[in-house]
């Protein structure tokens, strides 16, 4: 088991390295010059121009040539050193992010677990009772075929604009400021609700039919039939097909984590929510390497890590994955 997660491990460090390679090398291939971006906003003198243009692109590192970035991109990465926002200057990236990520963590978190595990009870519910199946489970086919976006603009404009029940931009009220108070807490809640509606009904809809498929497919297995011929009571049947149908979805959450990853980011564009999805926005915008780097960053080992934890919950749960590995070992 040792060597099984030894191997995992390399496969990750290598995963992260390439991912971050190419994390460094986007926004390099993006048009534009940064330095310039930043100047036309100060707009100075023609004067001055020349030598605040080299004195912010040596500031930022680009006046050296590429490989030298790259390799000061990684001794800078290995001391804990983002770099500096251009398009906050001189806030340190680091700082930009950490302000970002409790609302991106905030939409995430209770998103992937909420939708993980209604929609797969609800599956495993609704393979057992035919009017659910025949009359609630076509919704799960239209919610899981429905992009973030687009549902999120569905929803702003249904529940913000049209019945005035949410707020449809930002993440707080801006007539209030962060404080400790239920006041504040309200206003982010009711600016939470429509970003985290979006996330979670697309992953419930995707989970139940999942969930629903499986449960079905292990309910026609031979061991369901041999049990059922043996007298063993339905509910016992019921029980022992999900937890197999379970592992299948803990496959599928690792696969799709990406991709609702990315699904929040998006949504948060929909709804100016102030997380990552809305700096990467802004850092295009604005042409900001190190920021648009730190973002991605933060989502790769977000995602890696994730998997990563994923894998060995999935080797805990399933004996049969124990079995071989040590029969592999052996």
């Amino acid at each position: 088991m040792r060597r099984y997660f030894g191997r995992k491990l390399l496969i990750y460090v290598l995963t992260f390295f390439f991912a971050v390679t190419v994390d460094w090398m986007i926004p390099r291939f993006m048009p534009g010059d940064p330095v310039q971006t930043m100047l036309s906003r100060a707009a100075p003198n023609p004067e001055a121009y020349e030598a605040m243009y080299a004195y912010y692109t040596n500031l930022f590192g680009l006046d050296v040539p590429v490989w030298q970035q790259y390799l000061n991109f990684w001794g800078a990465l290995l001391r804990g050193d983002l770099g500096v926002s251009v398009w906050l200057f001189p806030q340190p990236v680091a700082r930009i992010i950490l302000r970002a990520i409790p609302y991106t963590l905030a939409l995430l978190i209770p998103a992937i677990l909420l939708s993980y595990y209604t929609g797969n009870k609800f599956g495993a519910f609704a393979a057992r009772r035919k009017w659910l199946d025949n009359t609630v489970l076509p919704l799960g086919y239209v919610l899981t075929a429905t992009p973030y976006m687009w549902l999120a603009i569905l929803l702003a404009w249904g529940l913000g604009i049209v019945a005035g029940l949410f707020p449809v931009s930002g993440g707080y009220s801006f007539a209030l400021e962060p404080t400790w108070s239920w006041a504040f807490f309200g206003s982010l809640l009711r600016h939470w609700f429509l970003p985290f509606a979006s996330l979670f009904l697309v992953g419930f809809g995707g989970w139940a039919i999942g969930m629903r498929n499986l449960i079905i497919y292990e309910l026609e297995a031979d061991y369901s039939n041999y049990l059922q011929a043996l007298g063993a009571p339905a509910r016992l049947v019921r029980r022992y097909a999900y937890r197999n149908a379970m592992l299948p979805q803990l496959t599928g959450l690792a696969l799709q984590l990406g991709v609702i990853v990315a699904g929040a980011l998006v949504t948060e564009i929909v709804f100016s929510y102030p997380g990552l999805g809305y700096l990467i926005l802004q850092a295009i915008h604005n042409q900001d390497f190190f920021l648009l780097q730190g973002a991605f960053l933060f989502i790769i080992s977000g995602v890696l890590l994730a998997n990563f934890l994923i894998d060995i919950v999935y080797v805990m749960v399933d004996p049969r994955t124990r079995t071989g590995m040590r029969g592999a070992s052996a």
